[in-house]
């Protein structure tokens, strides 16, 4: 798969990048992100991007045409068809789902905006679609972009050393996960569950199927509306009481 990252902060993105899981991803070939300074399709000398709000107001906007030219080229070097994202406070809550959903494209490209946001014309010319990480107010998009490429990441075929481990994380099917121990088997008072001991596989999968259900209840109730039970799910957590 194939991202590139449309900054102002390129060092910032591809450092942070480099490392952990997503970084092996990219030395094994499997991921490939390319980070890209707006500033470099500024038409001036100073290499700026940024002007005032046409009717006032506090602080920059930044400029439609370095960034449409920014996006425009990195189109050139991308599949037809690629995919543009714009990191806002306005976009679609981004989901387990929606990594799921931009993992399965070829390639992608991921604007950044900063300041008070971009000129609505380079997003009406060039954007796709413009996902948020969360209601809050962030000083760029950056942050959004490293969020998304490294839930997108590990969701690649090949990128986790155990590709069953991506299957059974929180929010892959709208629950949360289930408690998880290590050694040593008691500590400060505490034990790990004795079904986990047992061997017996079945039991171990029972157990945690269950944890993930009644851990959903307790911390994310909301959850529960969209995830699929079973009619004999229902009833264990009818049956059940809360905390």
């Amino acid at each position: 798969m194939k991202i590139t990252v449309l900054t102002l902060f390129p060092d910032m993105v591809a450092q942070a990048l480099h490392t952990s899981i997503v970084g092996r991803a990219m030395d094994a070939g499997i991921l490939e992100i390319r980070t890209v300074d707006i500033r470099d399709y500024a038409e001036n000398k100073h290499n700026s991007v940024d002007d005032y709000p046409y009717g006032g107001g506090a602080g920059m906007v930044m400029q439609a045409g370095p960034v449409v030219r920014a996006v425009r080229a990195a189109k050139t070097e991308l599949p037809a068809g690629t995919r543009v994202v714009y990191t806002s406070p306005q976009g679609s809550v981004f989901t387990q789902e929606t990594a799921k959903r931009l993992a399965s494209e070829e390639s992608l490209i991921i604007l950044c905006g900063h300041y008070e946001g971009i000129d609505e014309r380079a997003l009406e010319l060039t954007v796709d679609e413009e996902i948020s990480i969360g209601d809050y107010v962030l000083t760029g998009g950056e942050l959004p972009a490293m969020v998304m490429i490294d839930a997108v990441a590990r969701l690649l075929p090949g990128v986790l050393h155990n590709d069953t481990s991506a299957e059974t994380e929180s929010h892959q099917e709208s629950l949360l996960e289930y408690p998880q121990y290590s050694r040593p088997r008691e500590f400060e008072g505490l034990e790990v569950p004795e079904v986990l001991l047992s061997g017996d596989h079945a039991k171990v999968d029972a157990w945690r199927r269950e944890q993930s259900l009644l851990r959903t209840r307790e911390k994310r109730p909301d959850l529960l509306e969209k995830a699929e039970l079973t009619e004999k799910e229902k009833k264990f957590l009818a049956n059940t009481p809360g905390e």
